[in-house]
């Protein structure tokens, strides 16, 4: 069992930075790989990046290349989405997702949302331009 608890979502200006977080609970956090998604108003629940286990590989959406950053750190028990650049069409809510069964990260990518097993509750995040 994994919980996942999204936090640091608020509003930011087009061009901003704001990193957010995702803290987990549970002893298999450190050996499984982790995703971010985000849904905005209207829209499907889509992949935004994904982290190895070790934190060696990663992956992400065309969209968001260059501009977002996914990091983790085992010891405690977090995963990181530091977002630069930040535009209008990055505004959603970010949720943090894990499936012990999908083990890379382009797995990850190539999986609709609802194959992950483990959701937090999302923290919102705006950019007003």
């Amino acid at each position: 069992q994994v919980q996942l608890v999204e936090s640091g979502g608020g509003l930011v200006q087009a061009g901003d930075s704001l990193r957010i977080s995702c803290e987990a609970s549970g002893r298999m956090f450190s050996s499984i790989a982790m995703g971010w998604f985000r849904q905005a108003p209207g829209k499907e629940r889509e992949f935004v990046g994904a982290i190895s286990w070790n934190g060696d590989s990663t992956h992400y959406t065309d969209s968001v290349k260059g501009r977002f950053t996914i990091s983790r750190d085992n010891a405690e028990n977090t995963v990181y989405l530091q977002m630069d650049n930040l535009k209008a069409e990055d505004t959603a809510v970010y949720y943090c997702a894990a499936n012990p069964y999908i083990t890379t990260t382009h797995t990850m990518a190539a999986m609709p949302a609802s194959a992950m097993d483990y959701w937090g509750k999302g923290t919102l995040v705006t950019v007003s331009s």
